[in-house]
């Protein structure tokens, strides 16, 4: 049969002088012969048409063009496919390259600890190298999760402009808040977390306002996962200097928590180390999320 018309097509452009669209085959997929797919694009006015040629460079159904595009000025862009029994061409879609803008991840990503502070991390980045010399604000999202999870969850973005290269200052974070950035570093602190405890952390960026468009720009890819460990509580690894009050009786019951568990478990042990200790925190947070799991059944 006749090849079927292309159908949803996206574009996007990480350095404001290329693009690179997508697109799907029709509602039926291609059909038994051989379809060719051509994506062309012209200047809306008073431009003529041209023809991509480079294939493939975003999956099967996509196509690059990597330079001659203009600023300031919509584009029509369309996909013809052809096989030996018809053509078929997609409905053609309008756009300006400013408003279809993206990067590449935050670089340098860096997540250290903030002094002894138990439940916070800092969280460091560089802004995209690929629009360095352009005039941009750029919003930024973190997310996070603990190392023996699966879950994401978002810290929160900040936003700020750029030229040159120069990142958006600092800010502090809390978990879902939003918050503004001014200066030339990036960065964000998560608070709120669990103490003794790894995580990771990823960072995306959305350029907006390039030039003064009025639309948000498209989100980058997350940034590879960059991990650090939270420090880790000293109310029992510390001396036993009692002080009396409410912290000294913490500090019985849980020592007294632990070398029970001390003697139920650790059999011929004769070093209670830090490492032993880690391992009954495991074993508490595990029997916490038993009993919390027990405690919401019917």
């Amino acid at each position: 049969v006749p090849p079927e018309k292309p159908v949803n097509i996206t574009c996007w452009s990480k350095n404001m002088k290329d693009l690179t669209c997508k697109w799907a085959p029709g509602t039926e997929g291609e059909t038994f012969l051989h379809t060719n797919y051509t994506l062309k694009y012209k200047r809306r006015w008073y431009g003529q048409d041209n023809t991509c040629q480079e294939y493939h460079t975003a999956g099967t159904y996509s196509c690059h063009i990597p330079k001659d595009l203009a600023l300031f000025t919509p584009y029509e862009i369309w996909v013809e496919a052809s096989n030996r029994l018809g053509v078929a061409v997609s409905d053609v879609v309008m756009l300006d390259i400013l408003d279809v803008v993206t990067t590449d991840p935050p670089s340098d990503v860096h997540v250290s600890r903030v002094g002894d502070l138990e439940d916070q991390l800092s969280v460091r980045w560089s802004s995209p190298p690929a629009l360095k010399d352009f005039l941009f604000q750029a919003k930024y999202q973190i997310q996070y999760r603990v190392e023996d999870s699966s879950e994401w969850k978002v810290g929160g973005h900040g936003r700020g402009t750029a030229r040159g290269g120069r990142g958006c200052g600092c800010c502090h974070l809390l978990p879902l808040q939003v918050v503004d950035d001014v200066g030339n570093q990036t960065s964000c602190r998560l608070a709120g977390l669990r103490p003794g405890t790894v995580y990771f952390v990823q960072v995306r960026c959305n350029p907006f306002s390039i030039y003064g468009s009025k639309k948000a720009g498209i989100w980058s890819d997350w940034s590879n996962p960059t991990a650090a460990s939270t420090p880790r509580s000293e109310r029992v690894a510390g001396g036993c200097d009692p002080k009396g009050g409410e912290q000294n009786t913490t500090l019985r019951r849980e020592l007294k928590q632990f070398f029970g568990w001390v003697k139920k478990h650790a059999y011929g042990c004769s070093n209670l180390g830090i490492k032993l200790y880690d391992q009954w925190r495991v074993w508490l947070q595990k029997s916490h999320k038993t009993r919390n799991q027990v405690g919401k059944e019917p």
